[in-house]
């Protein structure tokens, strides 16, 4: 559970989104459509996908490509790209497992029709480094009690429900190929069913802030880490919303920080810790122009 602080700042970030962004569900729709690229970079090259924001912005535009790219990967960027238009278009779609189902095989829709859409079978085990995902055997009733409960829960704090899930989510592993991204895009499902803005976890920082968390789960149980993670990433995409909506001009956080006789590192560092109300476009840190230190 984020501490008492953290919880009373998302909260009140949460009212003010609430009153800035009330009659303008299009323009919010608008910002997360203008994110689809940067969400689909991001969490194909957190499975190690060669393809830049560039490309990925270019594929989802139908442009053309400086470089030949593997025709897999190309799927696997507008297949992500039409999961999350679909979670846009479709809004407060209740988790369950035929929606699970039914985003995979979205998902490898041309890249692997034989595992799209089904959880792995008989002998079709998987290793991610040390970890071996659950006996296929079991893995329909996993998924299924995993949702149930994560639905009827009410006895934990949103961001907790959230991060437990995904936790146990990416331990059962129940697909031969596409968990991480449909763990991340569920993440995003669920916070969309809570009327709050979907969040990007950053390839970046990757084997900093988000591989060593699943390596612990499985041996502590402690899903506080990725409560952690996502808090912060939420405070960025409310500020990031916040910002827009209300913002007279929004300059690159350097700038800020020059104006206001900052260090850019401490500035930087003020911004991932979201101290200040800084978020990233295009892998860039930006923030109100006006904001205060």
């Amino acid at each position: 559970m984020p501490n008492k602080t953290t919880r009373q700042k998302i909260q009140e970030l949460i009212e003010l989104y609430n009153a800035v962004s009330k009659g303008k569900e299009d323009i919010l729709r608008e910002i997360s459509l203008a994110e689809i690229p940067e969400m689909v970079y991001n969490s194909n090259a957190i499975e190690n996908s060669t393809l830049s924001l560039e490309d990925t912005e270019k594929i989802l535009a139908n442009g053309e490509l400086k470089r030949k790219i593997n025709v897999r990967e190309i799927y696997e960027a507008k297949n992500l790209a039409r999961i999350t238009e679909m979670l846009l278009e479709k809004p407060g779609q209740q988790l369950s497992v035929e929606l699970i189902l039914a985003m995979h095989k979205t998902l490898l829709t041309n890249i692997d029709d034989s595992i799209a859409g089904r959880f792995r079978r008989g002998r079709e085990w998987v290793r991610v480094g040390n970890h071996l995902g659950a006996n296929p055997l079991f893995i329909p009733d996993l998924i299924s009690e995993l949702t149930d409960n994560y639905n009827k829960s009410k006895d934990r704090e949103f961001l907790d429900k959230i991060a437990y899930f995904h936790a146990e989510f990416e331990t059962i592993h129940p697909f031969c190929d596409g968990n991480g991204r449909i763990g991340r895009a569920l993440i995003n499902l669920q916070l969309s069913n809570l009327n709050l803005p979907p969040i990007i976890i950053q390839n970046k920082n990757k084997h900093k802030n988000y591989y060593p968390l699943f390596v612990n789960y499985p041996v502590s149980m402690k899903y506080d880490g990725f409560t952690s993670l996502f808090a912060l990433l939420l405070q960025e995409s409310l500020h990031k919303r916040i910002a827009l909506l209300t913002a007279k001009r929004i300059i690159p956080l350097s700038l800020w920080a020059e104006k206001n006789g900052i260090k850019p590192s401490i500035a930087a560092n003020k911004a991932k810790r979201q101290t200040i109300p800084a978020f990233r476009m295009s892998e860039k840190w930006m923030i109100e122009e006006a904001a205060h230190q």
